[in-house]
């Protein structure tokens, strides 16, 4: 039988519940136990798949193909598992089945309530996930924050399945900031202290808080906490702002949560064994020397929405004993010429490496068109993702092939060139949400190509998440010209990777690595990447 941890949040949004709970999981993943870990989110959207990234930021792909909240990402990077689309639920999806039941029937008649059906079929989703991964502990984080009305019915649920479950089953982790105030140099507890009182409205008892802070927290705050909120003192953990993320672990680890967890969910303990962690998270606080990575988009005031490849480029650049500082290149402006467009390609020439993330819409394409040129040109290692892919092959068709209007038919519908397309099984799909390739993927590697010096294997499987493909009808110019077709579909023979030979380091991929790059193990692309970058050109 599973026990559970519910991981809520308190006093304001944005404090990394989603942090906290995979700091958790790693923690406990490394004292031995097999764990599992879900995302409740309280918005009516089915999943974040159609969500413009200003609204949700990145939308992260599990390997079955789910189109999941970023959280997902720090799950999988901090405890080194592949989840699946069972970690990922909405109120969107509760109220879809709940209705889909209702029509056929299921209910015999019954008035549909939010107790108890919806909130039985969130226990349902909670345990049908712990059952599946056959985990020992599920970490269940609940979106948004304590008096929130739409996170009301998943916090109701947590108190159903605590009565159920029985008290040494499930336990209740809340993370709560305390503010400091300025004008009296005071740190306050006050908004904590209302946050825990609403959780005990609800039924909930927390029984470990999370004090989210800036400014140095005295022990007087913890006692104060532990006082007002009923829990023991060892159960009030400060949660400091820290350098990395990565640091999280660590800290929680120094305050013995483990010990706590396992001593109310009655579970043999165990020292979780973090050394290899301690090192990594040593050398992302070190001096290391800096090198700089250009990072190509069209939403760069907005960093969530490429959060993972920032932390695979951050990681590969520990592997490789360098610190990235990262170029934000908006691409949007280089297209629009004049004054804006020369200071980002005067920050684009600082930078001895190139990334073009992903993305859709024809905002800001022509600007990511001049920078594949400018790295193909300039001999500049270029990490070409999805678009990205798409980006460099319409550039060297115009520029290298002569075809001056290639294009891609998501951009240009009447192209005489397009050498990127929309398939003809994908023609007549006028849904939006779950209808693109999503998930893995199989990818045979030429044995000649940096790709398989990077993975070192003939076959890989990779995650996916886009519509248009390269056309294969160019496939023959393309390699006579240098710009070859390094990794391939086996089923469907569509192009996976395309590598400019006659470059230092150029790849393409038509998927997405950075949803499989690890802080211990850095994507074996994003890897090579960095390495080419710090060589002297």
């Amino acid at each position: 039988m599973s026990k559970y941890i519910f991981v809520t949040g308190g006093v304001c949004s944005g404090l990394g519940k989603g942090i906290a709970g995979a700091s958790i999981g790693m923690l406990l993943k490394a004292a031995g136990h097999k764990v599992v870990i879900q995302k409740l989110d309280p918005y009516l959207n089915v999943d974040p798949g159609t969500m413009n990234p200003y609204q949700h930021g990145e939308v992260f792909v599990t390997h079955d193909g789910a189109e999941t909240d970023l959280d997902l990402g720090h799950y999988e990077r901090f405890i080194d598992e592949e989840f699946t689309s069972l970690s990922s639920v909405s109120t969107g999806q509760i109220y879809k089945k709940v209705l889909e039941d209702e029509r056929e029937g299921v209910f015999l008649g019954k008035t549909i309530q939010i107790i108890p059906h919806i909130t039985n079929t969130i226990k349902s989703y909670i345990r049908n996930c712990a059952e599946k991964s056959k985990a020992g502990i599920m970490i269940c984080e609940i979106g948004g924050t304590v008096g929130d009305i739409e996170a009301e019915p998943y916090l109701e649920a947590a108190r159903q399945m605590h009565n159920e479950e029985g008290h040494h089953n499930v336990m209740f982790v809340h993370l709560v900031l305390l503010p400091y105030l300025k004008s009296s140099d005071e740190l306050k507890t006050k908004p904590a202290q209302g946050s825990v009182r609403e959780l005990r409205r609800i039924g909930i008892n927390a029984d470990v808080i999370l004090c989210r802070y800036d400014e140095a927290i005295r022990e007087e705050h913890l006692e104060k906490i532990a006082l007002f909120c009923d829990v023991k003192r060892e159960a009030v953990i400060p949660a400091p702002t820290v350098d990395s993320i990565y640091q999280v672990p660590v800290n929680f680890h120094s305050f013995n949560i483990t010990k706590q967890i396992s001593d109310h969910l009655r579970l043999d303990y165990k020292e979780p064994e973090i050394e290899e962690w301690r090192i990594f998270v040593k050398k992302v606080c070190n001096n290391l020397p800096s090198l700089k990575i250009a990072l190509v988009g069209k939403y760069t005031e907005l960093k969530d929405a490429y959060l993972s490849v920032v932390e695979a480029v951050k990681s590969a650049g520990y592997f490789n004993n360098v610190k990235t500082e990262l170029i934000w290149i908006d691409s949007e402006k280089i297209e629009k010429g004049g004054d804006a467009e020369q200071d980002e390609m005067k920050k684009l020439k600082e930078a001895t490496g190139i990334v073009v993330m992903g993305g859709f819409g024809k905002r800001g394409i022509e600007g990511k068109i001049t920078v594949a040129k400018y790295a193909r040109e300039n001999n500049v290692p270029y990490l070409g993702i999805c678009l990205g892919m798409q980006i460099a092959a319409i550039e060297f068709a115009r520029n290298v092939l002569g075809l001056e209007k290639s294009d891609s038919t998501e951009f240009n519908a009447e192209t005489p060139d397009p050498v990127i397309y929309l398939m003809p099984g994908q023609r007549n799909i006028y849904k939006k949400g779950g209808t693109m390739r999503l998930g893995d993927y199989e990818c045979d590697l030429r044995k000649d190509s940096k790709s398989f010096l990077a993975y070192e294997e003939e076959k890989i499987t990779e995650r996916h998440r886009h519509r248009y493909e390269f056309n294969n009808d160019y496939k023959e110019r393309f390699e006579n010209a240098g710009m070859v077709v390094s990794g391939t579909n086996p089923d469907s023979g569509l192009c996976e990777i395309l590598e400019n030979i006659n470059h230092p380091w150029f790849v393409g991929v038509q998927f997405h690595p950075e949803f499989k790059s690890r802080p211990l193990r850095p994507h074996p692309l994003f890897r090579d990447f960095i390495k080419s970058a710090r060589e002297p050109r």
